[in-house]
């Protein structure tokens, strides 16, 4: 009986054992997958396929961010936003010019061509990327834009684009006005431009400098200012006590931190690139130019029957992509019905006994600007605030409407912020009540282009908690975020702001608020579709189609 006692006490001890070694390996395979391989498959908001695996997610040291003190939730969030946004590069060594990618030597071909489509139908075109000496490039990793229009109609609408990594991409279309419609493809980077850009992000995002200027009596002294600072020299802490949001300025020699009076964009850095680099970047050359087809360049579109035009609404509805298209200048979103608020009065009523904040940069100040000159009501209350900086106040007393504008924290490359004006977002948010007469939008983007993306990530997590809170506290507050938008871009101005670098920040942007609960006005597409010239502040008739967007979320249609 001992003996069978014994056995079987051995027996479980060994079993104990086994399901411990088994725990230990199976935790280890958990942490490699977590920490080691991350899987994407991506499509950004401009229609540019990735699809990778990636091993082992790099993240920038810049300013200790890999350090930084993230929940296992925020860390895989954090890892998989990375790995969706790795460009697809080939490392292939240094590319002569002559050998990187011609757009006027590329070309485009309409595959699916027939003599009519129907609208909703799929429209599929190959792009094939040639080098200068008109040979095909193998590899891929060009940044393409590609959209459709019928100038006539003044309609449009963009393309996904899918890259092959072989120098071939395809870019699919939905057809969703009848006429004539045409396709229009640019390069907006060769990949060989994108590699340099990667660079800039990486290893130089202090290329835009800060300064703030600090002041006693009749001393006064200005020093730099960053997210952080290189060398040991003396530093004032900025780092909001809320949010934990990093700001430093060099100490002044003889005043104190507390002494610092405002901020202000220092300038861009120069010879950031060499002369091989440069060639890279040339207007009329190789930034935002066009890829014509090799053949007919647009397609006939005849209307669907009235039962397939229902049928096509009901799929519509639960697409994604395009978002939306033009047809006559009106913007048309797939997802719901867009109301037309031409008429002040209407924007008036819409608005009435509510208050509207602005939170952000400058491409939704435009909001405020346009509001104020709209509508005669809406009267702008003298704050004595720098121009184009803020705060801004708009009151219309009869109807009870308040209208404010405020920028948000640095990095903000505005000409001169009072320091007691720097407001962060999310503070901003704590700070507000909500209710269903209270209406928030936020646009924050432009200025954290030169900056690696776990900068902008971090910001956005801030503003995500602080808008979560102010939802649940007051879930009948309606909360809309402004996209990033398409811009000119010359050889300067795509080193600190290019296309590519914010369609990464707009990817991460719609990314990190999906199912939180806010409505999304989708200016990147709403840019990229229109047959104006790209701006950083986009045209009126743009800006109204916005707008219009906006009060249709406040204000939806009633069915």
């Amino acid at each position: 009986m001992w003996f069978n006692f014994f056995k079987l006490r051995l027996f479980c001890c060994l079993l104990a054992v086994l399901m411990v070694v088994v725990l230990v390996v199976n935790v280890t395979q958990v942490e490699y997958l977590d920490h080691e391989t991350v899987s994407a498959t991506f499509i950004d908001s401009s229609g540019q396929f990735v699809s990778s695996q990636v091993t082992g997610v790099n993240r920038n040291p810049y300013c200790g961010y890999e350090h930084q003190t993230l929940s296992s939730r925020e860390r895989m969030e954090e890892d998989s936003l990375l790995a969706a946004l790795q460009w697809q590069v080939p490392d292939v060594g240094p590319v002569p010019f002559l050998k990187s990618t011609d757009p006027s030597s590329s070309y485009f071909v309409i595959l699916n061509s027939a003599a009519f489509f129907k609208v909703g139908s799929q429209l599929e075109v190959l792009v094939h990327v040639q080098d200068f000496q008109r040979k095909p490039k193998k590899y891929g990793g060009d940044y393409l834009q590609a959209r459709i229009h019928s100038p006539k109609l003044q309609a449009g609408a963009v393309g996904r684009v899918v890259d092959y990594q072989n120098g071939f991409y395809k870019v699919f279309f939905t057809l969703l006005w009848p006429g004539k419609v045409k396709v229009s493809i640019s390069l907006v980077h060769p990949t060989e431009g994108i590699r340099v850009l990667q660079h800039l992000q990486e290893e130089k995002p202090h290329r835009v400098y800060f300064k703030s200027l600090f002041r006693s009596g009749r001393i006064s002294e200005t020093t730099e200012c960053n997210v952080c600072l290189p060398g040991n020299l003396p530093l004032c802490n900025f780092t909001d006590l809320y949010t934990g949001e990093p700001w430093f300025c060099f100490k002044p020699k003889k005043l104190p931190c507390s002494s610092r009076i405002n901020h202000f964009k220092g300038g861009y850095l120069k010879g950031l690139l060499t002369a091989t680099e440069n060639a890279f970047f040339q207007s009329g050359v190789n930034i935002k130019m066009p890829i014509n087809s090799s053949g007919p360049d647009w397609v006939t579109v005849i209307p669907r029957r009235i039962k397939e035009t229902n049928n096509l609404e009901i799929s519509q509805g639960s697409g994604t992509f395009p978002s939306g298209y033009y047809y006559k200048d009106q913007w048309r979103p797939r997802k719901f019905k867009m109301r037309q608020f031409n008429d002040p009065d209407n924007i008036t009523e819409c608005l009435q006994r509510k208050v509207v904040y602005l939170f952000g940069d400058s491409t939704i100040r435009q909001w405020f600007e346009y509001l104020t000159t709209f509508v005669p009501d809406l009267v702008e209350f003298n704050l004595g605030s720098p121009k184009n900086v803020g705060p801004f106040l708009a009151v219309d007393q009869k109807h009870n409407i308040l209208l404010k504008y405020r920028c948000h924290g640095p990095p903000i490359r505005f000409t001169t912020v009072f320091s007691n004006e720097l407001h962060y977002v999310a503070n901003e948010l704590n700070g507000i009540v909500g209710g269903k007469n209270t209406v928030v939008a936020i646009a924050i983007w432009s200025h954290f282009s030169t900056f690696p993306l776990e900068v902008y990530i971090r910001r956005l997590r801030n503003i995500r908690r602080a808008v979560v809170q102010l939802l649940d506290r007051s879930p009948k507050t309606v909360v809309v975020i402004r996209t990033a938008n398409a811009q000119e871009l010359g050889p300067e101005v795509s080193l600190f702001n290019s296309d590519w670098y914010n369609f990464q920040l707009d990817t991460i942007l719609r990314k990190m608020f999906s199912g939180v609960g806010v409505y999304l006005v989708d200016a990147w597409e709403m840019t990229l579709a229109h047959y104006l010239p790209h701006k950083l502040h986009p045209d009126e008739v743009i800006v109204k189609n916005q707008l219009d967007m906006f009060l249709s979320f406040v204000c939806p249609v009633e069915t």
